[in-house]
């Protein structure tokens, strides 16, 4: 399992199966709750109709008992001032949510309601006659004290209120019991008052359509996920092969140790086939690094060979033959020795990734100290701060001002300004200069030009390389050109302190 799921394409499809099942659990959540409100809300418009309608035949004049109150299977209540059941449909058993739960119409006095001659069961003593006695024990001798004691209604006679209350609740009709959205709506009737129809809507289909699509929503909503985590399982694939191929590459690369093969790159121009080729470009560079690296090996070896190999040789005449001692070759030999190996520690050091450090120090000042006790060597030196480190930047001049003493005719000239927020070092010679083709190669290690290539003149070819590594360390460039002279001109610049 822990492995499954270390897989990219096993995190990213449940992922996406989760988020999926988050949006449509939202989603299904949101449309049930729209579907039903929507749907009583139709119940209560139905509701509202209905008990309209009943309103509209009161307000017409027809008496409880011609009331078309069981057409639909409704419940329906007529209430009257008082809060009397004066009219309600046939064959109710119970209600409750309208706040009058009597389901069988009273007497004016007291006494329970007979069954009408229509539909509807009303009160007894509406016979629907105007001068009916009982009629006007119903309704208008409530009438007089409504309107005199009760502020509620402001209805004229004949008319239906434009407000209707909304209310929710349940009653039995011939022995089915159901939920209902009931609607209550006033009309004001001559010789009756006020009277309250309380109109009921079934919410069987609201909670029947919530059910089915509930149950959709339970099938479809699995069956839509298995869809998503399959699609995302084989698109995260097929995504994911050209990185398998690149792994499958490096791991090959990694077991031949063989730099010089590359991963292959796709077709695309997606995020892996930007990763393929910026792999490519790093093993490039390592490929680059390692030869280097072999290079340098080699050459040092080479190097350290020869003055190891003149310095054995004389000891072993001297040993032989101590007359013939050459002190003095010996000594230089061990000199130059010392000088190779430091540059080789330096170079390291500088390969090694060694940060300089940050000590401010006059550049001007250092140039004057490098330049001193050399013949034949002028400086015109403007004070300017530096930072990082001296000692380097001291080996950095040193190897300068060799350098052009090394290929000088007669005369090497040092300057030192300021240029906006960079301090410039220019070291001329008038010498031969350097060939536009040679002026980058001068700067790799163990290169020394054909003219140059006596040791005894030209040293081991690690005094320039040196010399742009320190720059460059330091945020600098080092560059050449040719002098005004006709020599040779080297330029450092360095970012001021």
């Amino acid at each position: 399992m822990r492995r499954l799921f270390g897989s990219v394409r096993a995190r990213a499809t449940l992922a996406a199966t989760l988020v999926v099942a988050v949006a449509l659990l939202a989603a299904g959540a949101a449309v049930l709750l729209s579907l039903r409100s929507n749907l009583i809300d139709q119940a209560g418009t139905q509701a509202e109709r209905a008990a309209r309608n009943v309103a509209a035949d009161l307000s017409g004049g027809t008496p409880y008992t011609g009331l078309e109150l069981d057409d639909d299977d409704e419940p329906v209540q007529v209430v009257d001032a008082h809060g009397r059941l004066v009219a309600a449909t046939e064959h109710l058993e119970n209600i409750s949510g309208t706040g009058v739960t009597e389901v069988k119409p009273r007497s004016p006095a007291g006494g329970t309601g007979g069954t009408g001659a229509t539909k509807g069961t009303g009160a007894t003593g509406d016979s629907g006659d105007a001068g009916d006695s009982d009629d006007d024990t119903t309704g208008d001798d409530t009438t007089g004290d409504d309107a005199a004691g009760d502020d509620r209604s402001a209805l004229e006679p004949g008319e239906i209120a434009d407000d209707v209350r909304l209310t929710a609740g349940s009653a039995t009709i011939d022995g089915k019991p159901a939920d209902y959205r009931f609607a209550a709506v006033e009309v004001e009737v001559p010789d009756k008052g006020t009277l309250t129809v309380y109109a009921g809507a079934s919410l069987d289909p609201e909670q029947s359509a919530v059910d089915t699509a509930q149950t959709v929503m339970l099938v479809g909503f699995p069956l839509l996920l298995g869809v998503v985590a399959t699609v995302t399982w084989l698109v995260t694939r097929r995504a994911l092969r050209p990185v398998e191929g690149i792994r499958a590459e490096m791991a090959a690369i990694t077991a031949s140790q063989d730099l010089a093969r590359r991963v292959p790159v796709p077709d695309t121009h997606d995020e892996v086939a930007r990763l393929a080729r910026t792999t490519n470009e790093t093993l490039a560079a390592l490929e680059t690094s390692v030869e280097r690296q072999r290079r340098f090996v080699a050459d040092a070896s080479h190097e350290l060979r020869s003055p190891i190999a003149s310095l054995r040789t004389q000891l072993e005449v001297a040993a032989a033959h101590p007359e013939l001692l050459d002190l003095d070759g010996a000594v230089e030999d061990t000199v130059r020795l010392q000088h190779l190996a430091a540059d080789l520690l330096l170079l390291a050091r500088l390969d090694a990734g060694e940060r300089p450090q940050n000590t401010r120090f006059d550049l001007a000042a250092v140039v004057q100290e490098q330049a001193a006790g050399r013949t034949d060597v002028t400086v015109d030196a403007e004070g300017v701060e530096v930072a990082g480190s001296r000692g380097q930047v001291e080996r950095l001049l040193a190897n300068l001002l060799d350098n052009a003493q090394r290929h000088a005719r007669s005369r090497v000239a040092v300057a030192v300004r300021r240029d906006g927020r960079q301090a410039v070092v220019e070291v001329a010679d008038d010498g031969d200069g350097v060939p536009a083709g040679d002026r980058e190669r001068i700067f790799e290690r163990f290169v020394r030009l054909d003219e140059a290539r006596a040791r005894d003149d030209g040293g081991a070819g690690l005094g320039l390389a040196i010399a742009r590594d320190v720059a460059a360390r330091h945020g600098g460039t080092l560059t050449v050109r040719d002098a005004a002279a006709g020599g040779a001109l080297f330029e450092l610049r360095l970012p001021v302190a």
